[in-house]
């Protein structure tokens, strides 16, 4: 497996990032199972490993950790703090007394004595710009954790964290986490010119764009999983309908080029310069091992110019996919 540089941090991580978001009450609820797939990952070169707190309220983190025991300093070990996780109002969000709160408690759910990479799940608009960086440099310091990333920044944000973190001489945020797909392909436009030039490494989350481009969506197709969110596949959404026409184009040049839309679609992910590593989240044995082919596939330049006349580059099909401008969009935050 050909290793990519991880931005300018001098550390290299595989193409693929093992997500764990599924392994837990979330998704597979068999511990030794889950334990299985992450070994399986490792075992095919898989050397970068990414959960969250939030994910099944730490229970991913349980398994992660127990599954990386023995093998802990050979795996790049990311992780996220951000999202509600209680209905106490401080347990949450960007605060420095948050931010010390949970990663104490990440580290004890992993096992382990320190982060490779501790990501801000989210944005937070209503925390001085550098009260997390302010609190993450200081975890720096102390050496439990090793990086600092952020995750769903905007083009704009990503420019402000820098300079505050080189103004105020904080560590900065050396990776972005984005959505990024052949169906959310926003992030081309802005973010990911902008991380380029910052020099920061890209991990991008759902390239299967949440089970659209998993080969298994057709017209005639039904839903195979009843844990899918409704609207998500509500097929009387204009967006949704629109994307089902662009699946079904997408699938004639994963036929024609002789390989399965899961590898047309991670293949179109890693290719980008600007990505360093995709995120697949895997359910079960059976889904990690549809995702490694897409490690030998190389789409031809004829491919990714038909992709582009399906979806035009830096655009995103329905709007309702993107993670960006939630807050700026709100009712009371409208110009009107």
């Amino acid at each position: 497996m050909e290793y990519r540089p991880l931005g300018r941090t001098g550390v290299r991580v595989s193409p693929l990032c093992l997500g764990t978001m599924m392994f837990g009450p979330w998704g597979n609820q068999d511990e030794s199972d889950s334990i299985r797939i992450i070994h399986a990952a490792l075992d095919a070169g898989i050397n970068f490993v990414d959960t969250a707190d939030v994910y099944s309220a730490g229970v991913s983190e349980e398994i992660t950790g127990k599954a990386l025991k023995g093998r802990r300093d050979d795996v790049v070990l990311a992780t996220k703090f951000f999202m509600p996780m209680s209905e106490d109002l401080n347990t949450r969000g960007g605060s420095r007394r948050w931010i010390m709160k949970a990663v104490e408690d990440s580290l004890r759910r992993l096992g382990t004595d320190y982060i490779d990479l501790y990501q801000v799940h989210r944005p937070s608009p209503d925390t001085d710009v550098s009260e997390t960086p302010g609190a993450l440099s200081d975890l720096v310091h102390q050496g439990k954790i090793r990086m600092i990333g952020s995750s769903s920044y905007s083009g704009s944000q990503i420019v402000e964290a820098q300079w505050t973190a080189r103004e105020r001489n904080l560590e900065r945020f050396v990776t972005e986490q984005p959505p990024y797909s052949l169906l959310v392909r926003g992030i081309e436009e802005d973010v990911l010119p902008t991380a380029q030039r910052h020099g920061m490494g890209i991990l991008t989350y759902s390239p299967l764009s949440g089970g659209w481009l998993s080969g298994k969506w057709g017209r005639n197709a039904a839903p195979t999983s009843g844990a899918r969110p409704h609207l998500r596949f509500d097929m009387s959404l204009p967006g949704n309908k629109r994307k089902l026409e662009v699946v079904e184009a997408l699938q004639e040049v994963a036929n024609e080029a002789g390989i399965s839309m899961i590898e047309l679609a991670i293949a179109f992910v890693i290719r980008h310069p600007g990505v360093t590593s995709a995120i697949v989240g895997p359910r079960t044995m059976e889904q990690l091992e549809s995702y490694l082919p897409a490690l030998d596939v190389n789409l031809s330049d004829e491919v990714l110019d038909r992709i582009d006349t399906i979806v035009a580059p830096g655009v995103t099909i329905n709007p309702d996919d993107n993670s960006y401008g939630a807050n700026e969009l709100l009712p009371a935050n409208r110009r009107r």
